[in-house]
């Protein structure tokens, strides 16, 4: 049962590491997107058609592309250490810092000699910041990045000033290459902090399905402690009892082995009743699980019909296996957004029937899409069902109903049941051992 955990889990991942995936793309794609569009734009009418204007504007555009190579190259790493799982070294933040430098001071020579228009010289100015921010707003808070924005700013307004730039030119300086940083920031740390919050809710999920794993061994553990840890203890105390009383040759030997004969019996019984109750599934109890389990792993569930609550025990806890392994499946196999669970009380038998979408399209073992086989290759998750349906005359059936939908159909006739005991033991095939060892 809580293996469902931790294949909802597994399913919640894929989608993360699609999102994960997508971010980062995004983030390589947007240095080359702002150079191609705001280096190249400049050269139709901005920058002055001469040798030495033009020479600097490629040699721009070419630190420019460097700087975007740099930034793809720096990007995962960074990401690694906003995640907190790297750190990112000094040594690679120099080459993508003396890149800007080189950025900024090809732009003041272009300026110096009156190679391009104001225009130009503002869109040239805006691009320059952000093939290097992209990774240094991951690895630097945002109060230092901020500094360090009106820093550049700053040092660029002194740099064109010295080489001529005045007015209205030298005064736009300031708010457009802030306003490069600041899209950065805005574009990049958000998406940064997303996916860290979603990758820690991931660890917590993950965290929280071996804890309730670990939780449940306990419990197991120590219900099996306490049933056998007593009785084990007396049986080996009335056998060291019944050795020495039949090596001092003396009758009472055989009452104490017939006491030892009592007690494994009776442990044996608890045991039984143990497992008995580890293994019960409550229906109202996996309907409310599996809306619950399904709805957090982004499947739309309905559950609609009868409640259940007035079925005979036998019958709730075989329809509960049921919608157990059902849930399981819908989450395994194909790509489901919907499931639907309906429970239908007829005058002479009893319906459950849970249908679902995206089913795989690859022939299960049972001859169905996969979805719902409980199994994969060669699992026995139907064949499981179909035994426990078996013991009360009913029947399970399960496959593809077309467009992509899966069904299965778990069928209880009304009447005279077997007792819930029987439900919840093996397959008869595994008692069989047991058994006999009850006749002799």
């Amino acid at each position: 049962m809580l293996v469902r955990g931790w294949r909802r889990n597994w399913q919640q991942r894929s989608k993360l590491e699609r999102i994960d995936l997508y971010s980062r793309l995004t983030l390589s794609v947007m240095p080359w997107l702002f150079t191609l569009s705001w280096q190249l734009a400049p050269f139709k009418s901005d920058i002055r058609h001469a040798p030495l204007p033009i020479a600097l504007g490629l040699a721009l555009l070419l630190v420019s592309l460097a700087q975007c190579l740099l930034s793809n190259r720096n990007i995962q790493l960074s990401f690694a250490h906003y995640l907190g799982t790297a750190v990112f070294p000094r040594r690679r933040q120099l080459p993508p810092l003396v890149l800007l430098l080189v950025n900024l001071g090809l732009l003041a020579t272009m300026a110096g000699v009156d190679g391009i228009a104001d225009s130009g010289l503002l869109i040239m100015t805006m691009n320059a910041p952000v093939a290097h921010a992209i990774t240094q707003v991951l690895v630097t808070p945002v109060r230092t990045f901020l500094i360090q924005s009106l820093a550049l700013a700053a040092l660029c307004v002194g740099v064109l000033a010295a080489v001529g730039v005045r007015g209205a030119a030298l005064a736009g300086v300031v708010p457009t290459m802030l306003f490069g940083c600041a899209l950065t920031l805005i574009a990049v740390r958000p998406s940064a902090w997303s996916l860290s919050v979603m990758w820690q809710a991931e660890e917590a999920r993950d965290l929280q399905a071996r804890l309730a794993v670990a939780e449940e061994r306990l419990r197991f553990g120590r219900d099996l402690h306490d049933v056998l840890g007593r009785n084990l203890a007396v049986i080996a105390l009335k056998s060291e009892l019944a050795v020495e009383l039949a090596q001092r040759g003396r009758p009472e030997a055989v009452d104490q082995m017939v006491e030892v004969q009592r007690i494994a019996r009776t442990s044996q019984q608890e045991v039984r009743d143990v497992v008995r109750g580890y293994r019960e599934a409550d229906l109202s109890t996996e309907l409310a699980g599996a809306r619950g389990v399904l709805s957090a792993a982004g499947i739309e569930c309905e559950v609609t019909g009868d409640a259940g609550g007035e079925l005979p025990a036998p019958i709730q806890s075989a329809l509960g296996w049921v919608v157990r392994e059902a849930a399981t499946n819908v989450l395994r196999h194909g790509d489901p957004r919907r499931c639907t669970i309906r429970l239908s009380s007829l005058p002479d038998s009893v319906v459950l029937r849970v249908e679902n979408d995206g089913a795989a399209p690859a022939p299960g073992p049972d001859g169905g899409s996969g979805v719902g086989d409980g199994s994969g290759s060669g699992g026995s998750g139907l064949a499981g069902l179909r035994e426990r349906l078996r013991v009360l005359d009913g029947s399970l059936a399960a496959g593809p109903t077309g467009n992509g939908l899966f069904r299965l159909t778990a069928t209880i006739p009304l009447g005279p049941t077997t007792p819930s005991a029987r439900l919840d033991r093996p397959p008869a095939a595994r008692e069989a051992p047991v058994l006999q060892e009850e006749r002799r």
